[in-house]
């Protein structure tokens, strides 16, 4: 069967993950052109560290988001750790050199610390994709993830930025326990609002963020590996984690699969990728199951992703992929 409840006009982000190496940059942009293909406006975003979009696609894309083809309504963008940091600062920067300036005469560089908590970059793609949905820009948002240990990170949100604050708050100014007993007292320098008031506002942002990505009817993942000890253990770690945090995974692509063993060696991996496949298929009876076959050429081009397209969307096993 081909991808199944990705197209429904309700879906507006698509997550596709997976380890480094799996394709998954390549079904992204499968699936990224063929909702563009059938009249929706969409954006597709690497934020992967090596992003290859550009290759792909056989045309620049870059840090700004373009348009990759003429023929339909489907635009791009490779977002660095970089530019994801300067946007953040750009966003929350002055707010929470307001809370710190409040206590301690510290410089502005101490908000370049704050932006490498751990979860940052996620928390801010997340957020940023999020107001990208909901500013009706784009009918539909593709993110190509960084490799799934990045993405699992994301699962511990609500929680992360706040406790990279309060460790920040105890090293630089040591008072986090004179800040606990004032509480709603503390009012910041030439503001109004109470300390626990911007706190709150973070945190209710991440809330947001979370509720946001467990919308069934909005968010979907989809989950790319290979039938080989490595892909299939990181998908195994992928799901239950995912299902420990309340996000449901409804596809998966099983990438690189040999469909005519013509030698011993070919025959030798097909006998071995068919003792994986058979146990994702036992493992995950509720997960729709999509093969993409090994391709003898590398994809690359609009007309070799269209291909993966009409693999990915068949009604039948897969094609070459």
């Amino acid at each position: 069967m081909g991808l199944k409840n990705i197209v429904d006009e309700k879906v507006k982000l698509i997550m596709v993950g997976g380890k480094g190496g799996v394709g998954k940059t390549t079904c992204a942009s499968a699936i990224a052109l063929k909702m563009a293909m059938d009249g929706r406006k969409v954006l597709i975003i690497s934020s992967d560290p090596a992003p290859s979009l550009s290759d792909i696609f056989e045309k620049t894309i870059g840090s700004e988001e373009k348009r990759i083809t003429d023929h339909c309504e489907l635009y791009g963008l490779e977002i660095s750790s970089d530019v994801v940091l300067k946007k953040w600062k750009e966003r929350f920067g002055p707010e929470i050199y307001e809370v710190v300036r409040s206590f301690a005469d510290v410089d502005y560089d101490f908000v370049d610390y704050i932006g490498t908590a751990p979860g940052i970059e996620e928390e801010y793609m997340l957020s940023y994709i999020m107001d990208l949905v909901e500013s009706g820009t784009y009918d539909v948002v593709v993110w190509d993830t960084a490799p799934a240990g990045h993405t699992l990170r994301l699962l511990r949100l609500p929680h992360l930025f706040l406790r990279h604050m309060e460790a920040a708050t105890k090293f630089y100014m040591n008072i986090y326990g004179y800040l606990e007993k004032l509480k709603d007292a503390v009012k910041l320098k030439g503001s109004k609002k109470t300390l626990l008031e911007v706190i709150g506002g973070w945190e209710a942002l991440s809330e947001q963020i979370v509720a946001f990505i467990r919308n069934r009817a909005v968010t979907k993942y989809v989950i790319v590996t290979i039938p080989e000890a490595l892909g299939v253990k990181l998908t195994e770690r992928v799901i239950t984690e995912f299902r420990e945090n309340q996000l449901i995974v409804e596809n998966i692509i099983i990438n690189h699969v040999v469909k005519d063993g013509d030698c011993e060696f070919h025959r030798s991996r097909q006998r071995m990728q068919a003792r994986y496949i058979g146990f994702m298929h036992d493992t995950y009876r509720d997960v729709n199951m999509v093969t993409l076959y090994l391709s003898p050429e590398e994809i690359k081009g609009m007309e070799s992703i269209a291909d993966v397209s009409a693999a990915l969307f068949a009604s039948d096993e897969g094609r070459q992929g």
